[in-house]
């Protein structure tokens, strides 16, 4: 289903909407102009759909950074909303806006000013003229499905075809938006391709052990590379007349993540020659340090390219390479081969730990003043022990999610089944976000205020409902209704859900078309993962026995972070800092899907100290998602500079006035953490902030 066109419902412009990712954006015009279907492919980017307009002026209604280029593509001027405003000559142009919710394009044949004015950004033509307007959903399909045998030599043929999902070759597939989502895997008597996936020529192979631990680890790599991988006795990775061994002191897997790391690195500093010029802080950084001609590397063909590349010590780079996003720890059974398109679509890291490990988790102590949200408490020190929790190794990545049995201890649970209904998601019945708050406890009743925390947004709509006291009938009938998601508040244990007149299991439900949810009641990971089994993509669930002030904190930390674009997974991340037992909640399902998409493209979070008279020190930690993922560009807007940063992990750490923080707090809902906790930009002042940190 493609972008649609409309005039907004309150203002003359344009409305395009995204009907799969369920988000809006608004371009504003002095008049209504009919919209008239363009075509396409007369845009130099791909888009989905396009339309025509006339006008003399746009207000796009948030800021947002604007490539110009010549409609042969060569970059004209990348407009800051910190230079206030810039002006180019009559010519024909196509403009690129960064922030919005899908990728979108402006072409037009005029001179063209723009200026940054009270959050919104104005276009000015030299009269009016007509505007096309191209989007592109970030939404991505696979090209079709790849029959495979159980031999590991028919994985392995499978795995070298997940570089046809590359849009590129170049050094822009560093973008998430040109790399394509790789074929799925099915089971079936012999290896068959669809046709037309092909492997791109990039004259790469992977040479790898007949070892299905080898080869899940070595998938996301292959993928990006586009490289062929074959068995061999040694692993390596062979390219023309070049060859790099995959082993190192500290393991196969170390050496492949950080040859991933490296390539995907060293291609975000070379595509600043390409279509996007930037300046890029991480190049500012690394160009000293390494003999790389990045122009030349530009026009390099790709082998000639990864030998440079992997000429340079992997620890010269290594402290100025983004913290990557996401590690997948893949328990390698022959089942777990279907989620492999999947973690190389996330570009995740890959392990594949033996078998799992588990551990007791223990119930934290009671304090008098607070009571349990169970009802069957049981004392001693083992209190609430579970068998089948497993702790994985730490890694060094911000997200962490687990494929295999058990229940992962501070992680995301992910299964194959909720992986495909990524892709498997079909555009709501209402347009509006439908959300759905549960309060089935008296005692609790006081935490049901969390509905105040899902409201309105500018081009986006929440429906928030509240009940009290449903039965099982009436929960097991909200369940199975196409709601975005339902955040539960009561109680769990081994019945089930509670309910007024009972408990209702959720292992006995036909029907869950809920797309996400919040069970915050103690032990709720197996009623959640039976939600999840049924039908649901996604969920936030607990360990153990939680405390219920411990619980209405998450749960209203929780809240506003999806309102405003996290993820479940890095939504969590945040929200369980708030209490010293975080780590008993965890995701189960796709924890990377979000409810809506983050207005300033990618989400953040601010951690600000005071240090001394008027000056702050403020951290800016960045977060890639299913829209924006690795690799995008960010602007922080903190000073007139007009440095870029990769979208991932801390971005750095500047000193700003009290004026320039209370200036940028002002931008939008952001969450904030201090030495005394979280804190949110809308219901905090910098003066504040001053005392509290």
């Amino acid at each position: 289903m493609q972008p649609a066109f409309a005039p907004p419902p309150n203002r003359q412009g344009l409305q395009i909407t995204d009907p799969i990712e369920s988000v809006r954006f608004a371009l504003y015009t002095p008049e209504q102009s009919p919209l008239r279907a363009s075509d396409p492919a007369d845009f130099r980017f791909p888009v989905d759909a396009a339309v025509e307009l006339e006008t003399n002026r746009v207000e796009i209604p948030k800021n947002t950074g604007i490539y110009i280029r010549t409609q042969g593509g060569t970059l004209t001027e990348n407009f800051s909303v910190t230079d206030g405003s810039t002006t180019v000559p009559p010519g024909a142009y196509n403009l690129e806006l960064n922030t919005a919710p899908m990728k979108l394009y402006l072409a037009v044949e005029s001179g063209v000013s723009i200026e940054a004015r009270n959050q919104s950004i104005i276009l000015n033509f030299d009269e009016k003229t007509p505007l096309r307007v191209g989007a592109r959903s970030f939404h991505e399909q696979p090209a079709g499905t790849i029959t495979i045998s159980d031999q590991i030599e028919d994985v392995m043929r499978a795995v070298s075809l997940f570089g046809s999902a590359l849009k590129t070759t170049s050094p822009e597939r560093s973008f998430p938006t040109l790399r394509g989502h790789p074929p799925l895997i099915e089971y079936g008597d012999e290896f068959s391709a669809p046709d037309g996936i092909e492997r791109p020529d990039t004259g790469v192979t992977l040479v790898l052990p007949r070892e299905r631990a080898v080869t899940y680890a070595a998938t996301p790599l292959a993928c990006y590379l586009g490289a062929k991988v074959v068995p061999g006795e040694y692993p390596r990775l062979v390219a023309d007349e070049f060859e790099r061994s995959l082993t190192s002191s500290t393991g196969f897997e170390h050496a492949v993540a950080n040859t991933l790391r490296q390539v995907f690195f060293l291609d975000c500093l070379t595509r600043t020659e390409g279509y996007y010029r930037v300046e890029l802080h991480e190049r500012k950084q690394v160009e000293p340090l390494v003999d790389l001609d990045f122009a030349a590397l530009y026009e390099a063909s790709f082998t000639e390219r990864l030998e440079a590349y992997l000429s340079i010590p992997f620890e010269t780079l290594e402290p100025y390479i983004p913290d990557w996003h996401l590690t997948t720890d893949v328990v390698p059974t022959s089942d777990n081969v279907k989620c492999l398109p999947f973690v190389a679509n996330d570009l995740s890291l890959v392990r594949c730990p033996p078998k799992p490990t588990t551990r007791t988790v223990r119930s934290q102590p009671k304090p008098l003043s607070e009571f349990y949200r169970s009802d069957f408490v049981r004392g001693g020190d083992d209190a609430g022990s579970v068998n089948d929790i497993v702790q994985p190794d730490p890694s060094e990545s911000i997200e962490h999610a687990w494929i295999g049995d058990g229940y992962p201890l501070g992680s995301n649970k992910t299964t194959i089944e909720s992986c495909r209904r990524r892709i498997e998601r079909t555009a709501p019945d209402d347009s509006n976000i439908q959300i759905h708050v549960v309060c089935n406890d008296e005692q609790m009743k006081e935490e049901g205020i969390v509905n105040e925390s899902y409201g309105f947004r500018d081009f986006l709509e929440f429906d928030v409902d509240i009940s009290y006291d449903l039965t099982t009938d009436e929960l097991a009938e909200l369940f199975a209704q196409p709601i975005d998601f339902v955040h539960y508040i009561g109680h769990v244990d081994d019945q089930g859900i509670q309910c007024s007149d009972g408990y209702l299991d959720a292992k006995t439900l036909d029907t869950v078309r809920t797309r996400a949810f919040l069970l915050n009641a103690c032990r709720s990971y197996e009623q959640g993962m039976a939600l999840v089994e049924t039908g649901s993509q996604g969920g936030v669930v607990t360990l153990s026995e939680i405390a219920n002030v411990s619980a209405t904190k998450v749960g209203r930390a929780l809240a506003r972070l999806l309102n405003i674009g996290f993820s479940l997974r890095t939504g969590l991340e945040i929200a369980k800092n708030e209490i010293l037992t975080g780590y008993r909640y965890i995701t189960v399902g796709d924890g990377g899907m979000a409810l809506v998409q983050c207005e300033s493209g990618c989400p953040m979070h601010l951690r600000v100290e005071h240090r001394q008279d008027d000056l702050f020190e403020v951290d800016i930690v960045a977060y890639s998602s299913r829209t924006h993922g690795i690799g995008c560009l960010f602007h922080p807007y903190f000073d007139e500079e007009r440095t870029q940063y990769l979208n991932s992990g801390v971005l750095d750490s500047w000193v700003v006035s009290k004026e320039t923080l209370s200036e940028y707090l002002d931008c939008g809902v952001l969450p904030i953490t201090t030495g005394n906790g979280l804190y949110w930009s809308d219901k905090i002042t910098v003066d504040c902030l001053d005392s509290s940190s």
